[in-house]
């Protein structure tokens, strides 16, 4: 029996071994993708509690705990830090095969030094070690950035926001990465949506202009893209309840939009027009200065009407959608290939089983402007299971190139979720040193090695033009 995540965790070869001791384990960090305060990192915030940085904002931890029958006052209610980590220490060991189980002890190992097993038992001993070890002068956000090997973080940010706390971190030489923005224009693109006219308002604001026509808000963002490129910023992000291609005229847009400022009732189609001319007119600016643009979907959201009215989105009622919408997809992509504006773009579906339509689709429009110039991204959200990283592994590596794949993210809120990266390469050398020692691939290690240290980094820095 081997010991519970020794040196050689997930490693199950000979070969995978060589390859993540000597190749990918020591390579640097860039974090593309995530959901961490810059706010935090400019202000070097300190925790006072395990709590604080673990469960506060973790709603992966939080759809497990309830899972368990742990009651909502110890999730998010009024419950002290102490009785909802003695919660999630009740729940952590019924999670064996969960992801969240490997996630916690790789944590506690690397940031705390606990490697004792985790229960109601233990809890309040690991919950004043963990404590103590936070109050040390290396664990702060900036601590934990340095301690993780990390260069480079890309956060993800409104159109509107005045990124001030960009401007103070690049102006700051002590921060130990480059902290950027990520364009991430949703609000501006759903139009059916509460809210749409007072953004729409605050948006006109950011970009000095009125926006009260279509053409106008097109200007208004593209206004803001120039904003973030001026920020170092290189990389979009869209969030899509699943692939949509509806055409409209420019007047049609007009009547959408001032629906949309008037409170009006917007149909589906109209919703998904807005959405698709967005798109076209944001993706040309991306097409014009190299950056990457990602589309997550594939997502139904705040599924449970009554906690959503409680405690509003991103709280852990979303779930994977069975839509895979691939014409949709196609005819997306296409409508930017003609006019010639399809930047890089990386592709990520909930539903797992969207990999081969992904992966298909983005072999039908790959250029000489980079390798991988359009592909599957990492597993995503409740894919970043072991299994889930396997198939996408698997899957990329079956109908494309995986040779040329940009690694992992951490799709994160908490300072601690870099341990990913390790639980990633790890699997990534496993499954490669598993075709390795099956006969499937050449015993060429010094090739090995190269590809395992591109995806872990090297890819990573090329295909989005980073300057670290």
């Amino acid at each position: 029996m081997k010991e519970f995540m020794d040196q050689d965790f997930l490693l199950e070869t000979e070969t995978a071994r060589t390859l993540y001791h000597q190749y990918a384990e020591k390579m640097p960090i860039i974090d593309y993708h995530c959901h961490i305060s810059p706010q935090e990192i400019a202000e070097d915030k300190r925790y006072d509690t395990i709590t604080q940085v673990w469960l506060g904002g973790d709603h992966y931890k939080w759809r497990a705990m309830r899972s368990c029958g742990v009651e909502e006052y110890y999730i998010t209610g009024a419950a002290s830090p102490e009785e909802k980590f003695e919660k999630w220490a009740e729940t952590l060991p019924r999670c064996i095969g969960n992801p969240l189980y490997h996630w916690t002890y790789m944590e506690l190992k690397k940031y705390f030094g606990i490697t004792e097993f985790l229960d109601k038992n233990s809890a309040a001993g690991i919950y004043a070690r963990c404590n103590e070890r936070l109050h040390r002068p290396d664990m702060s956000a900036r601590g934990i950035i340095a301690a993780s090997n990390v260069k480079l973080i890309c956060t993800t940010d409104d159109p509107a926001d005045d990124l001030r706390w960009h401007r103070q971190i690049r102006e700051d030489a002590s921060c130990p990465a480059k902290v950027l923005p990520a364009f991430r224009p949703d609000k501006a693109m759903n139009v059916e949506k509460k809210g749409f006219a007072e953004y729409m308002e605050k948006l006109g604001q950011a970009a000095g202009r009125e926006i009260r026509t279509f053409k106008n808000l097109c200007r208004a963002l593209e206004d803001r893209i120039d904003f973030f490129r001026s920020m170092g910023c290189r990389v979009s992000d869209h969030a899509l309840d699943g692939p949509l291609y509806e055409e409209a005229t420019e007047e049609e847009l007009d009547r959408i939009l001032g629906k949309g400022l008037a409170g009006e009732a917007i149909s589906r189609r109209e919703g998904d027009a807005f959405r698709t001319a967005v798109l076209l007119c944001v993706a040309a600016k991306y097409h014009e200065y190299g950056w990457v643009m990602q589309l997550h979907f594939g997502c139904i959201r705040d599924n449970n009407g009554r906690r959503f009215r409680e405690l509003g989105p991103d709280t852990g009622f979303d779930a994977a959608n069975n839509s895979s919408g691939a014409l949709q997809l196609s005819r997306l992509l296409n409508a930017m290939e003609e006019r010639d504006i399809l930047p890089r773009t990386i592709l990520y579906s909930l539903n797992q089983y969207d990999n081969e339509i992904i992966l298909t689709l983005a072999g039908c429009f790959q250029s000489p402007e980079a390798a991988g110039k359009i592909q599957l991204g990492s597993a995503w959200w409740f894919n970043d299971t072991k299994t889930g990283m396997e198939k996408q592994l698997t899957d990329f590596g079956n109908l494309s190139a995986l040779g040329n794949f940009v690694g992992m993210l951490t799709d994160s809120r908490s300072f601690l979720s870099y341990t990913r990266h390790e639980y990633f390469r790890r699997i990534l050398c496993n499954h490669i040193g598993r075709l390795v020692e099956n006969g499937e691939y050449h015993n060429n290690l010094e090739y090995l090695g190269q590809m395992v240290q591109d995806i872990s980094y090297n890819n990573t820095v090329k295909y989005f033009g980073f300057e670290v």
